[in-house]
């Protein structure tokens, strides 16, 4: 809708992936598990996270009051454990430590908005889809730097990414010092998500 990203597949498998790698550690774990995702929008990551893994100290930042206003009401409507707060992760710096941080930024060059179905772009914010075509990277490099004070010891970093950008993204999270960096596809064979390690 107008005050966030519509949820998309590919955004489900992300989900999945990071509930595939986490549902024995929480169990198994005295202490709480904490996650955040940076763009949060509608919610729907740190909401199914809460509610799919047991434990779980769920936040979401965002910079967009409408977004978070709608993301609170989805957690009320579904009765999930999740903390919000409005921040912008370009000029501010992330609040706690984490270990799990997410993010599904902004990742669709300007120069694509051309070939986009009209109803995303009538339907849809601008400011949670477009990046400028001179540094489609901002978001993830931006998150990456902030996200290395902030993650525990062997804490995760799960990025939804174009399909265009995986090697780039891989490369510049190595550059920033994480490894076992993972490039996943998506369910059309595409690139479109990527995991990483720090420490």
């Amino acid at each position: 809708g107008p005050e966030a990203l519509i949820p998309r597949p590919e955004t489900e498998e992300l989900t999945s992936w990071i509930i595939d790698d986490h549902h024995q550690i929480t169990s198994s774990q005295n202490h709480k598990i904490s996650i955040l995702d940076i763009g949060t929008g509608t919610g729907c990551i740190p909401i199914t996270l809460a509610l799919e893994l047991k434990g779980l100290k769920a936040e979401g930042i965002d910079i967009s009051k409408d977004a978070l206003n709608l993301a609170r009401k989805n957690t009320e409507y579904l009765k999930a454990e999740v903390t919000f707060t409005q921040l912008d992760i370009l000029e501010e710096e992330l609040p706690d430590e984490y270990d799990i941080i997410i993010s599904n930024p902004p990742y669709i060059p300007e120069s694509d908005k051309a070939q986009m179905h009209s109803n995303v772009l009538e339907y849809e914010p601008g400011l949670a889809l477009f990046v400028p075509n001179k540094d489609p990277l901002i978001f993830y490099r931006t998150i990456a730097q902030k996200a290395k004070p902030s993650l525990s010891n062997k804490g995760k970093l799960y990025f939804e990414i174009h399909e265009s950008f995986g090697e780039e993204v891989k490369q510049l999270l190595e550059s920033e010092g994480y490894s076992d960096i993972i490039i996943r596809q998506d369910l059309q064979g595409k690139d479109r998500m990527v995991r990483a390690t720090f420490k």
